[in-house]
């Protein structure tokens, strides 16, 4: 499909899948993490679902941020 042919397109698409089609458009602009990072993302994943009790919620972090760094 030419670049012509999708700009012709868009009008047809609903408010949702323009959205979508633009997200898609930027992710393929962001490099992918390193291994490395990746790495460390699944292992943390694995361990939060191996002790979720350990797990601190959004707001206490957010307090505990704020109290230790105050702008």
């Amino acid at each position: 499909m030419s670049f012509a042919e999708v700009l012709h397109e868009l009008p047809a698409l609903t408010v949702a899948e323009r959205q979508m089609l633009i997200r898609r458009a930027l992710e393929l602009d962001k490099p992918g993490l390193p291994a490395e990072d990746v790495a460390l993302v699944e292992e943390r994943l694995a361990e939060h679902h191996r002790n979720p009790g350990s797990a601190v919620p959004l707001d206490e972090m957010k307090a505990r941020l704020r109290s230790r760094f105050p702008q």
